[in-house]
Parts: C-alpha cells; structure tokens; sequence
C-alpha cells in the first residue's frame, strides 16, 4: 500500500496559490481514478482507492505548511508503513514551471513541508518535484510562493496534472520512468517528423517539339521530272 501527500495550505484564499500545487496533483488524481470521497482524519484528509495493481491512500495536511509532518507521521504510524511508502507531491522553486522529477531520500532544500515530514518520519521517502520557478531573490520567495498561478500559467499547469494524474498507476507501481514518460508526453509532446508534402503542380511546361520533319517524297526521278513541267 501507497501513501500519497500532496502538500499545500488549507482554506479557500490558498487553493490556487503556487504552494498549493501538491494538493492540486492529489485532487486531480482522486477525481481521475475514481477514488472515495475525501474524509477528515489524521489532522488533513483523506481519500484512498486503487492505482493499478496497487491501493492507494492520498492525503491532504491541513495543519498548514509548516507542520505537514504532523498529519504525514500519524498516517504512517497507524497504517505500519515504511517511509519508503510514502511519496509526496510538492512545489519546487529550484525547477522551471511545468518540469516534474521524481527524488528517493535526501534533504529538504529548505521547504517548510518536507522539513516537517523529515521531522516526523525521517528522509527516506519518495518525493515528486513539482516546479513553479523561482522569482529571483531569496526575499521574494515568501510572497511568490503564497501568490495564486496567473492565467498564462493555466495551459501547462493543466497538463502537467494530466500527466501526473496518467501517470500515477505506474508511480503507485514503482515504474519512475513510466510516470515521469506519461508525464512528459502531455507537458511536451514529440512533434511530428513527418515533413509537409509538396502540393503537385497542374501548370507543368510541355517541353517544345521543335518543328515537324517534312514527309517523305517517295517519287521515282522520273515522276518527279514529269511533275515539274506539269
């Protein structure tokens, strides 16, 4: 069994914000697959159903970034799963909008959500790095994060949680590299190779013939004779 996390803040003034796209990732794939409605427990809510071959439970922390760990630990704890079951989904400065990479183990890089679940139950678990960009400046990071995606942002956010959302089977499964493809198939789709094919022509030039050979004058000398004094 899987525990997916999708990392955000709670209230209606946070749900479109940059910060929130870990809880954005989980709804999509709740509403795709098909999954129960979402409940209170552990702190957040949750929802579970099946990715695949595998039962999924999927949680949203309402205990505010900072303390995601606090939900994440008592999930954990009452399902007996290992830290290794647990895959997060979170925004990630540190990559250009639309980019998506998947990380096993390793530090926080300074997020206030993952430092919290590493507080709770330790490193080694699964993280899906969901990039929204950086703004430029350290200080500007706090208000950047806490602003909701603009309108020019919505064509690859909407296809990067296509991707993750049909992608997520093969992620419940373990297949990296099948999830990260699907994902990548909807956020940049190979183009065509196929070179556009040249429209015939219906004006095409007859070569010229030249001029007609004269006929043959099959007339014996004498015919020919008797002709001219005709």
């Amino acid at each position: 069994m899987k525990l997916f996390v999708g990392l955000g803040n709670p209230g209606s003034q946070y749900a479109k914000n940059r910060h929130n796209i870990g809880f954005m990732a989980v709804d999509r794939i709740a509403a795709d697959h098909g999954f129960a409605p979402w409940r209170a427990k552990f702190q957040g809510q949750l929802t579970e159903g099946r990715l695949g071959r595998e039962k999924v439970l999927m949680l949203k922390p309402e205990t505010f970034m900072n303390r995601s760990g606090q939900a994440v630990g008592e999930a954990v704890r009452f399902y007996k799963l290992e830290p290794a079951d647990v895959v997060v989904f979170h925004d990630e400065l540190d990559l250009a909008p639309g980019k998506c990479r998947v990380k096993l183990g390793g530090g926080h890089a300074g997020h206030n959500g993952l430092r919290s679940i590493h507080g709770h139950i330790g490193e080694d678990y699964g993280r899906v790095r969901l990039g929204i960009g950086h703004p430029g400046r350290k200080d500007l990071v706090s208000h950047y994060v806490l602003h909701d995606f603009p309108k020019a942002d919505a064509e690859w956010l909407d296809d990067l949680l296509r991707g993750l959302s049909e992608g997520a089977p093969a992620l419940a499964e373990d297949d990296t590299a099948r999830f990260l493809n699907a994902v990548a198939l909807r956020v940049a789709p190979p183009r065509s190779s196929k070179a556009a094919e040249k429209p015939e022509t219906t004006d095409r030039q007859t070569p010229n013939p030249g001029p007609e050979p004269e006929p043959l004058d099959k007339r014996s000398p004498l015919q020919k004779l008797v002709d001219r004094f005709r």
